[in-house]
C-alpha cells in the first residue's frame, strides 16, 4: 500500500501530516511513536516550505513497517528524507478515506493529535518523576561518596600519623639501642684497664666527636707542686661540692637530674656539662664536657651521666689496684735476697712478676753461705699466685736457711723442706732446685724436686741439661728421700737456674723452651759472661719472653765461675 501527496503550501503540509498521523494510528503505531513521527515530519515539512517549491510526501507500508519519505517533486539535487516506524496492526486492516476539508475530520485529527500529545506528556511526566527519583538517588549517592571520601581522607591522615608515630618510635628505639650499645662497649673498655691514667686517656677517645666536642677530666688528687692547679669552671666546682651534675649556659638545659647554672666565665659561649665522678666515700673529680652541636639531647645527657658513674668506678678500682700492687711489689722485693759477693763466682738474678693480678707470686731465688763456707743457690716456685703464695714462699726460704745452718747437702735440704711443707700446708705444693758450690772443689752438687732441670754451659760453649732423676714436688703426701747429683765444674762454666714461667708455653710445653734457653746461653762468649753477667741475664730474658703472655712469674739465676780463677770457689 502506498500513498503520495504534493506539498507546496502550508495547508498541503497540514493535510499530509494529519493523514500520516491517521494512517499511523490505523496501523497500530503507539501514541509515543506517532508523536515522534508527526513532530519529525512537521519539522521536515517546515524546512521544505522555507526552501520553496513542490515536495512529494510518500507513505508506504511493507513488511509490517511504515516508511515515510519526503523528496523534491521536480529536482533530484537534494537527497530524500526518510523515516520508518513499526506497525503492530496488519497492513490490510488499515483503510484510509483520504484527506478532506471536512471540519469534523480536521477536528478529529486535531483531537487525536492532542490525545497523543497528552499521552506523551504523561509519559514525559513519568520520566520526569523517574529522573527526579534518580536525581535524588544520585544526590544521595554523591553524599555517600563525599562522606566516603571524607572517611578515606581521615583514614589516610590517621594512617600517615600512625606511620609517622611508628617511624618516630623506630627512630627512638634505634637511638636507645645505639646509646645502650655505646654504653656497654665504652664500659667494657674502661673496666678492662687497671691503670687509671689509661682510663683518663680513653675517656676523650670514646666521647669525641659523637657525644662531645671536648672532654676535660679533673681529678682532685692529680694536682701537686710539679703541676700547678689549672682554673676550672664555676659549674665544675659546684658539681664537686654538691655531687650533682651541673649545666652552665645562657639558656636552660632541660636535662633530667641536672642543675642549671649561669654561663662559665672561662667559656662564656659554650654550654658546659659538669658531672662529678662519684665513689662510695667522696667524688674523685669532675668530668666537664662541651656538646658536639648546639646542645645535648636529654637522653644523651642521661647516658653520659651513667657512663661517668661507670668511669668513676673503673678509676676507683684502678687506683685501689695500683695501691695494692705497689704494696705487693714492695713486699715481693723485700722478700727477695741481695746476692752475696763471692770471689771467683759471679751471681746475677732476674725476677719478673706476672702481668696479671697483684704482680706478686711464689717464684723465689736465694743465695747464702753455709757454716762450712759452701755457697747455696736455690730457685723455687710455690704453686698458685698472689699474696698467699708469696707468704708461703717466704716461709720456705726462711726454713731453708734455718736447715742449712746445720749443714746438709742439697738433697737433704730439699727432703727436710718437703716434710716441712707437707705438715705446714697439706694442700700447697712447691718445686725447687738447690745447687752447692764448695770452695776448692771443682764439683757442683745439686738436687731437684719437681722443678725444670738446671742448664750448665761449659767454657767451650757446649750446653748440657742436668736432667738426672729429680725428686717429686715438695709437699705431696708421699715420703721421699731426694737424691744428690754431682757434675764436674771448671772455670768459665755457667749454671742457669730458672722457673717454668721462662720456658713453658701453653701450646708447646716446656721442652722447646729449655732448648731455646740452652741455645741462648750457648751463644755467649765466655768473656761476656766474665765481665757483664747482669747484662747477659737481660739478653737472655728479652728473646725468651718475646712470645710469652706473661701469665706466670719468671725467675732466672745465673751462676758463673770466672774463667780467670784457678779453681772453683
Amino acid at each position: 500500500m502506498m500513498r503520495t501527496w504534493q506539498i507546496s503550501a502550508v495547508t498541503d503540509a497540514a493535510r499530509a501530516r494529519i493523514e500520516t498521523a491517521r494512517l499511523a494510528a490505523a496501523f497500530g503505531v503507539t501514541p509515543l511513536e506517532r508523536t515522534r513521527l508527526a513532530a519529525a515530519l512537521s519539522g521536515r515539512l517546515r524546512q521544505c516550505l522555507t526552501k520553496g517549491g513542490t515536495w512529494r510526501l510518500a507513505l508506504e507500508t511493507a513488511g509490517g513497517r511504515l516508511h515515510v519519505e519526503v523528496a523534491p517533486s521536480l529536482t533530484a539535487g537534494e537527497p530524500p528524507w526518510r523515516v520508518t516506524v513499526d506497525c503492530p496492526e496488519p497492513v490490510a486492516a488499515a483503510v484510509s478515506a483520504g484527506v478532506t476539508d471536512d471540519p469534523g475530520v480536521l477536528a478529529e485529527a486535531l483531537l487525536g493529535a492532542d490525545e497523543d500529545t497528552a499521552l506523551v506528556l504523561d509519559r514525559l511526566a513519568e520520566q520526569e518523576e523517574l529522573v527526579t527519583f534518580h536525581r535524588e538517588e544520585l544526590h544521595q549517592t554523591n553524599q555517600g561518596v563525599l562522606a566516603l571520601h571524607a572517611e578515606l581522607d581521615a583514614a589516610g591522615r590517621a594512617q600517615r600519623e600512625a606511620f609517622a608515630a611508628e617511624r618516630a618510635a623506630r627512630q627512638e628505639a634505634e637511638s636507645a639501642r645505639r646509646r645502650l650499645t655505646f654504653l656497654a662497649d665504652a664500659s667494657a673498655v674502661l673496666t678492662a684497664s687497671l691503670n687509671h691514667e689509661e682510663i683518663v686517656r680513653r675517656l676523650p677517645e670514646l666521647l669525641v666527636p659523637e657525644y662531645a666536642r671536648t672532654v676535660d677530666v679533673w681529678l682532685f688528687d692529680a694536682e701537686d707542686d710539679r703541676h700547678p692547679p689549672a682554673p676550672h669552671p664555676a659549674a665544675a666546682v659546684v658539681a664537686a661540692r654538691t655531687g650533682r651534675p651541673q649545666y652552665a649556659a645562657d639558656h636552660p638545659g632541660g636535662l633530667p637530674g641536672v642543675d642549671d647554672q649561669p654561663p662559665s666565665a672561662l667559656h662564656p659561649t659554650l654550654p658546659l656539662l659538669c658531672v662529678p665522678l662519684p665513689t662510695r666515700r667522696a667524688p674523685l673529680g669532675v668530668l666537664t664536657l662541651t656538646p658536639p652541636g648546639e646542645r645535648w639531647d636529654p637522653d644523651d645527657a642521661v647516658m653520659l651521666i651513667e657512663l661517668t658513674r661507670r668511669a668513676s668506678i673503673a678509676l676507683d678500682n684502678a687506683r685501689r689496684f695500683e695501691h695494692n700492687r705497689d704494696i705487693a711489689e714492695t713486699l715481693q722485693r723485700a722478700l727477695l735476697t741481695d746476692l752475696p759477693t763471692t770471689p771467683g763466682l759471679r751471681l746475677a738474678a732476674r725476677y719478673m712478676p706476672a702481668t696479671y693480678g697483684l704482680n706478686i707470686g711464689g717464684d723465689w731465688y736465694d743465695a747464702f753461705r753455709q757454716p762450712d763456707g759452701s755457697l747455696i743457690t736455690v730457685i723455687g716456685d710455690v704453686t698458685g699466685h698472689g699474696l698467699h703464695a708469696a707468704v708461703m714462699m717466704s716461709q720456705l726460704r726462711t726454713a731453708l736457711r734455718a736447715y742449712a745452718v746445720d749443714g746438709g747437702s742439697p738433697g737433704v735440704l730439699l727432703t727436710r723442706l718437703h716434710t716441712f711443707l707437707h705438715h705446714l700446708q697439706p694442700d700447697l705444693y712447691a718445686t725447687a732446685v738447690i745447687a752447692r758450690f764448695q770452695p776448692g772443689e771443682p764439683v757442683l752438687t745439686w738436687a731437684a724436686a719437681g722443678h725444670p732441670p738446671p742448664v750448665l754451659r761449659d767454657p767451650d760453649g757446649r750446653v748440657r741439661t742436668l736432667d738426672a732423676k729429680p725428686g717429686a714436688m715438695l709437699g705431696i703426701p708421699l715420703r721421699q728421700e731426694i737424691a744428690d747429683h754431682t757434675v764436674p765444674l771448671v772455670p768459665g762454666s755457667t749454671l742457669a737456674l730458672y722457673t717454668d714461667g721462662l720456658v713453658e708455653r701453653r701450646a708447646q710445653g716446656i721442652d722447646p723452651g729449655i732448648e731455646r734457653l740452652a741455645a741462648a746461653l750457648g751463644g755467649f762468649r765466655t768473656e761476656e759472661l766474665d765481665t757483664d753477667l747482669d747484662g747477659s741475664a737481660e739478653r737472655i730474658l728479652d728473646p725468651m719472653l718475646s712470645d710469652s703472655e706473661r701469665d706466670d712469674d719468671v725467675c732466672l739465676l745465673l751462676c758463673h765461675i770466672d774463667s780467670r780463677t784457678a779453681s772453683a770457689p
